[in-house]
């Protein structure tokens, strides 16, 4: 619960009297000093002046969590944890009387820092990850009403007066002389203003579909209806020992904090992912720069795409922005420019999108930029070579979809609904799996309610009942039926809308003009004899605008269908009734036409199926065999001989080689779990594919899959056994698949509550990989401290030393990454560590003391001016891996000084080398292994290495990247080459290189 949602349930009136009883009152002799008064002088329940019990602090704390959680919407935690939230916030106002600053120290912290202090002083709370946010959003509105009662008291006032004006005043003069220097600068802030307003009020507002009861609105405050989703990319990791180079690791990250880390993303989603709702929060939610919402659609129609001058009035924005105000914005690098819809331009457009897009990103330096489209509308790494980070909208899993589906009923007012709708998705696996995007679960919420209870199994009769629902059972619901003269049943509309429809598919667009659309309904008249009988086309038109919700106008003038689903599912009933088949099979490449295909077969009845589905076969293509394995999920008879030559045709493909056809192969759905085989018989390669398949579908269908491979001997499958985890419901896959798994290197990692309390049930495990604030006590507490032998721990602000480490006497690998009140490692300088990483924590002492490491990660800039001014200086330090900045100021000065050292590995991430760093590697006496980044390079010539028998090589760029340096290794006998996604994967043109070397091209 955001601070802001608690300001709304805690009013002033309410709060500051219950917080007013943890403070002393001033009165004769109450501390009324010419100086600051520490804050444990003035609380209320210690000292002299004690007025309140513990149990009343207690009584206060659950009098505010009870205000609190006072109001409409989901509840911000489980109810089950109220106690414990109460106890702990009880625990972290008692530290008031624990702190050391004064009440005007106390107010130049800020409630923020002040409320990180008092729960640095109380004690863990041990909650869930929700319970935890709700306490601290409540622990920072009342550290805000406490220092609003410092600045009250008399002495206060008194005492900061005068140096508060002094500091206004010098803030107001440096204001001003900024002021004078910014040409614009008050009028450019005041247009600001303005259009945040204009944002605000434009795109605040979110349509949740189904919200048509007669007591309720169609539309919901985007602050309560917003379900943050999730996003997933592919990253390398930091190395670990014996890594050449990172792993490639799936990161999950919130969809609205997609632009924290990358200033440009193209983020992918199917049809109803959330992709327009994300840009319409990020719209009004940011806060740090300028947002410019760019809807494709619109700007297509203008013959040339806009100019920054023009963003505004391309997107029908009524303000007019100051002269120059568009290029002061880019050009100051302030700008967030969202360009939403690239799947809805057409095919030949999208070449002009993209070199648009490229002179803008290059031409204005330091903005950030996203640009939305379905998942098969460009080829993958379509912008990777200019920058972007390709993220994808990840399906909600199962406890989004219980809040969306809490939040549609709570919008609604139905909660009889509620439910018996939850239990419907967790006991009926397809239903869940359509309930997979915000568009598909509000339609099965709206049906469910609509029709009390009963749900329609497949895609197309789930459409069916949708459009039925929309079209002319809704406003017969509310008596609105023939409100505007027109009433026209459901096969009626959808027997002209489907000719819109299926125009717009032909024509590659998603929009039509409304000239376009009257000519069409004109000639589709006569074949609807009761829409002629009510209008003419104008008249039928303006009725589908205005009642039908399947189509609108975004712009005067502009048509189109309110969700490319419906589009899709339309179009496909047009082509079949018209027989249009080979339309259909000539388009089955377009990526565009993919659900057409997909619907169309639905749509069809069995003969004509069966002729789809060969012509599919005939082009004798993976990506089409897995298109007609795809159809056969929304096929309800098929004639056996065709469904099983499609599946024979299927099973050439499964199970798949590489993690690459594994990906391709999930596409097809869920289908294909019937498919896959078990381990017996299979390569370790292609019984990793399968579990990587299986664990994409992340489906209650994938848990039999995996568990046939539980007892896999192959490392890697059992890596992604474990790495899976997240997919699914936590308790289950430990029980069903983990606490079979053969345990040996793995690292059980735990990113989640939910993962921690099902891993307290296992035991055995040896390396535990943690993220997340995790106490030492609690971490104690599930390992197994005679036999834990590796730890890592990542944003983790919870453990501030080592200590603890001395009762893990088994451990022999340490990694910590973020791990901020962690600031020196000399207490490990007594353990038996044979590695320790530590990563991004800049400023952590003590390195040079651990002379016992015999493989050392450093993933921060080192500080002095030489490697060894803070690396240990030891013969035993055998490996030694730089990465994320680690040589920025000590290059790789004195490394023959570590003279232990036979292998080295230099990450992409580091600055690129110098002529003398590269004379420091060949000074080195015993370095025999290496590990280059080619982008990292120094330019020949260069020295030789002649000891260098073993040589990695991360490659993006192709052989060629190596082709002037390859010579400088007369003795390498041993290369592996990462070519990463994008670079060559053929190793003959890298064997070229080195004639006399063993050459092999890791898989990606």
């Amino acid at each position: 619960m955001d601070p802001a949602v608690l300001g709304t349930r805690l009013a002033s009136g309410l709060i500051a009297p219950a917080l007013r009883k943890l403070l002393v009152q001033e009165g004769p002799g109450a501390g009324l000093t010419d100086r600051p008064v520490r804050i444990s002088g003035l609380v209320s329940f210690q000292g002299e002046k004690r007025t309140l019990t513990e149990r009343d602090v207690e009584r206060l704390a659950d009098k505010l969590v009870a205000a609190a959680l006072d109001g409409p919407g989901e509840p911000p935690f489980p109810y089950d944890e109220r106690e414990a939230v109460v106890l702990a916030l009880a625990g972290t106002l008692r530290s008031l009387g624990e702190l050391g600053m004064d009440d005007v120290q106390a107010v130049r912290l800020g409630h923020r820092e002040l409320a990180r202090a008092l729960r640095t002083a109380a004690p863990a709370p041990g909650l869930s990850t929700d319970a935890a946010y709700f306490l601290d959003s409540l622990t920072e509105w009342a550290c805000l009403h406490i220092l609003h009662f410092f600045t009250q008291r008399s002495t206060f006032v008194a005492r900061t007066l005068v140096e508060q004006s002094r500091g206004q005043a010098e803030t107001i003069a440096k204001l001003d002389a900024l002021l004078a220097r910014v040409p614009g600068g008050a009028t450019d802030r005041a247009f600001e203003q303005r259009y945040r307003r204009y944002l605000a009020l434009r795109h605040n507002r979110l349509t949740i579909f189904g919200l048509d009861a007669p007591d309720t609105a169609d539309t919901w405050p985007l602050d309560l209806a917003y379900l943050d989703l999730e996003a997933t990319a592919t990253e390398d990791g930091p190395p670990g020992p014996g890594a050449p180079e990172p792993a490639a690791v799936t990161v999950r990250v919130p969809a609205a904090d997609t632009l924290a880390d990358h200033d440009r993303v193209l983020l992918r989603g199917g049809a109803g992912s959330g992709k327009t709702t994300l840009i319409q929060w990020l719209a009004t939610t940011t806060e740090d720069r300028v947002p410019y919402v760019l809807p494709l659609r619109t700007l297509i129609r203008a013959p040339r795409l806009p100019a920054p001058a023009d963003f505004l009035a391309g997107t029908d924005c009524p303000h007019t922005p100051p002269d120059g105000w568009a290029e002061r914005v880019l050009s100051d690098g302030r700008a967030l420019v969202m360009v939403d819809g690239l799947d809805e331009v057409p095919a030949a457009d999208r070449t002009r999108v993209r070199d648009w897009l490229l002179a803008l990103v290059r031409g204005y330096p330091g903005n950030r930029w996203l640009l939305t489209a379905r998942p098969t509308a460009v080829r993958p790494e379509w912008l990777a070579g200019d920058g972007f980070t390709e993220l994808a909208l990840a399906p909600m899993d199962g406890p989004r979809v219980t809040a969306f589906v809490r939040r549609w009923h709570t919008a609604a007012g139905a909660p009889e609904h509620e439910e018996p709708l939850l239990d419907a998705l967790r006991t009926k696996p397809d239903l869940a799996r359509l309930a997979a995007n915000p568009l598909l679960c509000g339609l099965i919420c709206a049906l469910h309610r609509a029709r009390r209870g009963y749900l329609p199994p497949r895609r197309k009769a789930l459409y069916d009942a949708a459009l039925q629902m929309i079209l002319t059972e809704r406003d017969r619901q509310r008596g609105m039926s023939g409100l505007d003269g027109i009433a026209l049943e459901t096969e009626d509309q959808i027997e002209l809308l489907q000719r819109l429809a299926y125009a717009l598919v032909l024509a590659g667009r998603s929009e039509m003009d409304e000239e376009t659309a009257l000519s069409l309904l004109e000639r589709a008249m006569s074949s609807v004899p009761a829409a002629a009988a009510q209008g003419d086309a104008p008249a039928i038109l303006r009725h589908l605008l205005l009642r039908s919700g399947v189509l609108r106008s975004p712009a005067p003038g502009v048509l189109d269908f309110a969700h490319r689903t419906f589009l899709d599912h339309l179009a496909a009933r047009y082509a079949v009734e018209e027989g249009h088949f080979d339309v259909l099979l000539g388009r089955a490449e377009d990526t565009q036409w993919e659900d057409v295909l997909r619907m169309a077969v639905a749509h069809a009845r069995t003969r004509e199926r069966g002729r789809l589905l060969r012509g599919l076969l005939t082009a004798d293509s993976p990506r089409m065999t897995l298109l007609a394995l795809a159809c056969l999920q929304d096929a309800t008879s098929v004639d056996q001989e065709v469904a099983e030559e499609v599946r024979r045709r299927a099973a050439t493909l499964i199970p798949p080689a590489s993690k690459a056809e594994a990906e391709r192969l999930a596409q097809a759905g869920r289908l294909v779990l019937e498919l896959l085989p078990g381990p017996g018989g299979l390569t370790d390669d292609a019984a990793l594919a399968v579990t990587v398949t299986a664990s994409l579908l992340g489906e209650e269908g994938s848990l039999p899959v995996l568990k046939k491979y539980r007892e896999h001997p192959s490392f890697e499958v059992r890596r992604q056994l474990v790495g899976t985890w997240h997919r699914f419901p936590a308790q289950r896959y430990a029980d069903e698949v983990l606490a079979h798994v053969d345990r040996d290197r793995l690292d059980l990692t735990v990113r989640e509550r939910g993962q921690w309390e099902a891993a307290r049930s296992m035991t055995g495990w040896r390396r535990l990989d943690l993220t997340g604030p995790y106490t030492w006590q609690e971490i104690l507490a599930v390992a197994d401290r005679e036999r834990l032998e590796a730890l890592a721990l990542a944003d983790n602000p919870a453990v501030e030393d080592l200590a603890p480490l001395a009762e893990l006497p088994a451990l022999r690998s340490l990694s910590l990454t973020r791990c901020p009140h962690l600031t020196d490692v000399t207490p490990l300088a007594g353990l038996s560590l044979d590695y320790l990483g530590v990563t991004d924590m800049p400023g952590v002492r003590g390195l040079d003391r651990l002379k016992r490491l015999s493989s050392l990660t450093v993933g921060h800039p080192l500080s002095g001016v030489a490697l060894t001014d803070e690396l240990p200086f030891s013969d035993r330090l055998r490996a030694l891996y730089l990465t994320r900045g680690a040589t920025a100021t000590t290059g790789l000065r004195a490394l023959p000084v570590l003279s232990g050292l036979t292998y080295l590995s230099l990450s992409a991430t580091l600055d690129r080398l110098t002529a003398d760093d590269w004379e420091e590697l060949a000074g080195h006496a015993w370095l025999t292994g290496l590990f280059l980044a080619g982008d990292i390079l120094p330019p020949v010539p260069l020295p030789e290495l002649p000891r260098i028998t073993r040589l990695g090589l991360h490659l993006p760029g192709g052989p060629g990247q190596f082709a002037r340096h390859a010579p400088l290794f007369p003795a390498v006998r041993a290369v592996e080459v990462f070519p990463g996604r994008r670079g060559d994967q053929d190793p003959a043109p890298y064997a070229r290189l080195f004639p006399a070397a063993e050459v092999t091209v890791a898989a990606r």
